[in-house]
């Protein structure tokens, strides 16, 4: 029985992504783009239900919804052959039509005062399915609507709907170009923090990795936001054909993520895809096999996220899904990952099972293929970390982006990682150290700045600096003020004290320049475990 999934369409970016993804889905499954099935799909094996419906003259509508507050690019869908594909009920233009300004919180305050207006369509399209598994949300977390509105969504939808799956299909700004929007990193860091908390798989999509597969991979020139679009939804039906082609296994979506997803916070995923070719470089077609494809897929170049090496930490991979879709023989794939085992083909972490799950898939039977096999990954990698810190702009990292890991901070996390640790670098990096806490020569007035009235001084009865009597339950007197050394008549000595940070470490640590201890897992020898040892 297939279980339904509302697609959620917000702002420019995700109902242009949206667009081409039911255009991808309306050619896989013979459907005209008035909702009709054509004549040689009528009698298919497919399942159109999980994404589609039938209406009373039996034509099928997308289970998705459009939320904007601009009308520019929902009039331009429309306008265009797909106008009559989609139900005018479930799409949503705000009433003054002034969009969010590329402002998080304007996005944000708009969706308070929305909100039932939004719901009563998510609502209607959830009560007329018959099981229904989650939502699939389409933004950007640049702009102001796909942030903000998906950030205020994200939030209502965890609420109202718990126990549902919420994975998104979020698409990073690009880093290698100068944006036009200022605002730009303080938009991505507030939405990581709703993506962190509230979406329970976040499928990152970067745009500079986007353009340079369409440049290297594509050779295109200048690409487009259509041609740049028709790769994401390549992405986004590659990783459903499982869903929408039955099998034996990975018939649902938590059945796809469950096995990339350790912890609930390491949900970032990254994808890559190969082959890739254009209607221009079908003549230049080479062979396919399950190993030529599976290797592939480990290669950076595929990988449609712009992950930065660092030299002093080891990364390495979670878990590995690999959807090969084409007539493929088991035994092929059992030898594919032979040979990727002997090879040593990709690193995973040491506190768990090198990972590398394979789901066969078959492919549409109504779009032609240029290849006999192509293949879809799914990763769950440490270096995901580096596209949070990377900066917004060549050469001058964004204060907003790199103070990303204090905003992320959990109270219930901060004892057990670093200080400047966000929830996704921290338990992602394994060598992701805690700041240093001071040197002994410190004054000890920070000491004291930490120590409240207790039962019981941490001072000993006899304060023989001060030469007065401590007794127990009593404030602890303040230590003489050391004479100052050279370095801290410049500057440098009580400047050092007053920018300690506050809630790093811990009395005894700011007091004996002890660093606070890493969590389980971090260590410097985690880095030096192979895979398939």
């Amino acid at each position: 029985m297939p279980r339904e999934i509302i697609t959620l369409q917000l702002g420019q970016c995700g109902n242009q992504i949206g667009f081409e993804f039911w255009k991808q889905l309306c050619a896989e499954h013979g459907i005209s783009p008035e909702g009709i099935v054509e004549e040689f799909a009528t009698e298919g094996t497919d399942r159109k239900d999980v994404f589609f419906y039938q209406a009373d003259d039996e034509h099928y509508i997308p289970r998705a919804v459009l939320l904007d507050l601009e009308p520019r690019v929902i009039h331009s869908i429309l306008n265009s052959p797909y106008a009559n594909l989609y139900n005018p009920e479930n799409i949503y233009l705000s009433e003054h039509g002034g969009g969010a300004g590329n402002n998080w919180a304007s996005g944000f305050s708009q969706g308070e005062k929305i909100h039932e207006d939004i719901f009563d369509i998510i609502d209607r399209e959830a009560d007329g399915s018959d099981s229904l598994e989650g939502f699939v949300l389409c933004h950007s977390i640049a702009g102001g609507t796909g942030s903000g509105l998906g950030s205020y969504l994200l939030e209502r939808l965890n609420d109202r709907y718990p126990k549902k799956l919420v994975e998104t299909y979020s698409v990073f700004p690009n880093q290698d170009e100068m944006s036009d929007v200022v605002v730009q990193p303080y938009n991505s860091l507030l939405t990581l923090k709703r993506l962190t908390q509230n979406a329970d798989c976040v499928v990152v999509l970067d745009n500079t990795a986007l353009n340079r597969i369409a440049t290297d991979r594509l050779h295109i020139q200048n690409p487009s936001f259509s041609q740049i679009n028709q790769l994401v939804s390549t992405i986004m039906s590659a990783s459903t054909t499982t869903l929408r082609y039955p099998g034996y296994m990975n018939n649902d979506l938590i059945g796809l993520i469950a096995s990339l997803i350790p912890t609930p916070r390491l949900h970032f995923l990254m994808t890559g895809y190969t082959p890739l070719t254009t209607d221009q470089s079908v003549a230049s077609v080479r062979k396919t096999t399950v190993l030529d494809v599976m290797r592939r897929l480990l290669q950076p170049k595929n990988v449609m996220v712009s992950t930065g090496r660092d030299r002093q930490t080891n990364h390495c991979y979670i878990a590995i899904l690999n959807i090969i879709q084409g007539e493929v023989d088991p035994t092929q794939v059992h030898k594919s990952l032979q040979r990727i085992r002997e090879r040593k083909l990709a690193n995973f972490i040491p506190w768990g099972p090198a990972s590398i799950q394979v789901a066969l898939s078959r492919k549409s039977p109504y779009l032609p293929s240029a290849h006999r096999v192509s293949g879809l990954m799914m990763a769950n990698h440490t270096n995901i970390s580096s596209v949070s810190a990377s900066p917004c702009t060549p050469g001058a990292p964004s204060a907003a982006l790199t103070s990303l890991p204090s905003l992320l901070h959990s109270p219930q996390s901060r004892s057990s990682r670093g200080p400047h640790c966000s929830p996704i670098a921290a338990s992602l990096q394994p060598h992701c150290s805690p700041i240093t806490a001071p040197s002994v020569q410190e004054p000890q007035p920070v000491l004291c700045a930490f120590i409240r009235k207790t039962n019981k001084s941490p001072l000993p009865k006899t304060d023989r600096t001060n030469g007065q009597r401590q007794h127990r339950g009593a404030e602890p007197l303040l230590p003489s003020r050391p004479p100052l050394h050279q370095d801290q008549a410049e500057g440098a000595g009580p400047k050092a004290a007053r920018s300690f940070p506050r809630g790093v470490g811990s009395a005894m640590d700011a007091a004996d320049g002890t660093a606070p201890v890493p969590s389980a897992g971090t260590g410097s020898s985690a880095g030096q475990h192979q895979c398939w040892r």
